[in-house]
């Protein structure tokens, strides 16, 4: 008889634990919407594939994530992401500071002509104080940051010439996102900047509608631009950085449980970090191999120094302060001796 009691109230304990849990879980969707612009191969889309993997596989198949690459939830347009997440129309996203900017005007501090140096700059960014307070930012308009991921630094190619100098930028058609930080810059150095979607980028370099386009190297290599897009010219300039985002609308946040709330968390810390060593694997020194391999392509790569890019500083200074002043000064003043101590 006591055995049978013992048996009894421990199957009474099990019950009332998974009670709860079975409860929230009926409560959840089906299926959450995770919006990127770039799918698979891209480093971008393989954050997002893993991120939902390891979500569900952290919470026990209770969260279910699909990816809609494309930016499809948007109409393939990447700028009304953010906009669409606050709206409750996407659930989740790992977007770009850059396609979030003219929603978040703080995030176009990583736009800022010539402001990060090289790796160690972004991680001083988004590791610091810096990154907690666009998160904060972005809390206070309805989403819940979690991680950082990255795009990369954004070279330069084109189908003309090699680019050395802001006169060799003269008169070419460069493909840029839609961003007036960008409009500004390209327009500086002397480039006929056009604005629009990476849907529309690859057909318009591909027919010559437009000569150049600006993108990181594992957008260069993924997307073959080499061939499909005749870019025979790149420029390693490094001029601006496109850290990722992982965030979630705030209302999904806050319909699950706190433990799964810090499972979908940890998912995201791990997919970006996975994804910043994808993002950097081949262009971090001594490892250049990733540069090896597109100039084995037949490509022309100019690897821009110091010297040579200051011209370009120079015809961007104005531009730069201007953006300072729109962005916060404080905060571009936070980031400038935030990189200037960097390890």
């Amino acid at each position: 008889m006591k055995l049978w009691l013992r048996i009894l109230s421990a199957l009474t304990v099990a019950l009332v634990w998974s009670m709860p849990q079975i409860g929230r879980a009926a409560d959840y969707k089906p299926e959450y919407k995770l919006s990127t612009v770039l799918g698979k191969p891209f480093p971008w889309g393989n954050a997002g594939e893993r991120w939902a993997e390891l979500i569900k596989e952290r919470t026990g198949g209770r969260i279910i994530v699909k990816m809609y690459p494309g930016a499809s939830l948007v109409g393939g347009d990447q700028t009304k992401e953010f906009t669409a997440i606050r709206q409750g129309a996407v659930d989740m996203s790992i977007g770009s500071t850059i396609n979030w900017s003219p929603q978040v005007v703080q995030l176009n501090l990583f736009s800022m002509p010539f402001l990060m140096p090289d790796y160690r700059a972004i991680d001083a960014l988004t590791g610091g104080e810096v990154g907690k307070e666009l998160f904060r930012i972005l809390e206070s308009k309805g989403v819940v940051p979690l991680a950082w991921g990255e795009n990369g630094f954004r070279e330069l190619s084109n189908s003309k010439r090699s680019i050395r100098t802001p006169d060799d930028l003269k008169g070419l058609k460069i493909r840029v996102v839609g961003s007036p930080l960008f409009l500004d810059t390209f327009t500086a150095i002397g480039a006929n900047p056009t604005q629009m979607s990476w849907a529309d980028a690859v057909p318009a370099l591909s027919s010559g509608a437009v000569d150049g386009q600006e993108n990181p190297l594992t957008v260069f290599m993924a997307a073959k631009l080499h061939s499909a897009a005749n870019q025979k010219y790149l420029t390693l300039w490094g001029y601006v950085a496109d850290p990722l985002i992982f965030v979630v609308g705030k209302d999904v946040w806050e319909s699950w449980a706190a433990e799964d709330q810090q499972a979908v968390r940890e998912a995201a810390l791990q997919a970006g970090k996975e994804c910043v060593a994808e993002a950097r694997k081949g262009l971090v020194p001594p490892d250049d191999s990733l540069i090896k391999e597109i100039e084995g392509f037949g490509v022309t790569v100019v690897k821009m120094s110091d010297a040579e890019k200051a011209p370009f500083k120079n015809a961007t200074r104005d531009v730069y302060d201007k953006w300072a002043r729109q962005i916060g000064v404080e905060l571009v003043r936070k980031a400038e001796e935030a990189i200037a101590a960097r390890k």
